[in-house]
């Protein structure tokens, strides 16, 4: 079995109102259900708007901290899952059930070993 991560691409803007994303939300949680049930799911999380995060970076013997995200986008990572299957066939099969349940655009990447 390999670990791959499904990432969750979602594009830079204020928050979808609830009427939009509760079925959203809905949807991923019987992604997330038939994953537990099919006993692959490992873990998984949504992550806070970009503008919440701290960027570490060493230089010179120090440790710099800068506010904000690493790189200005128009999309950034806004949730992640990861599965252990088979193989890359199988990924790609949850991550379309998850594209399909988020309608957004879902990057699958293995681990490495």
């Amino acid at each position: 079995m390999t670990h791959y991560l499904l990432s969750v691409i979602e594009p830079d803007g204020p928050m979808p109102s609830p009427e939009f994303l509760d079925p959203i939300i809905k949807a991923v949680g019987v992604v997330d259900d038939a994953m537990r049930d099919a006993g692959i799911w490992v873990f998984a999380g949504g992550l806070h708007d970009p503008s919440t995060s701290t960027v570490l970076r060493a230089k010179d013997g120090q440790v710099l901290t800068t506010d904000g995200p690493y790189l200005e986008a128009k999309e950034h990572l806004g949730g992640f899952t990861i599965i252990d299957v088979p193989d890359l066939d199988d990924a790609m099969s949850w991550g379309g059930r998850l594209a399909q349940a988020t309608t957004l655009p879902i990057e699958v990447r293995p681990f490495r070993e």
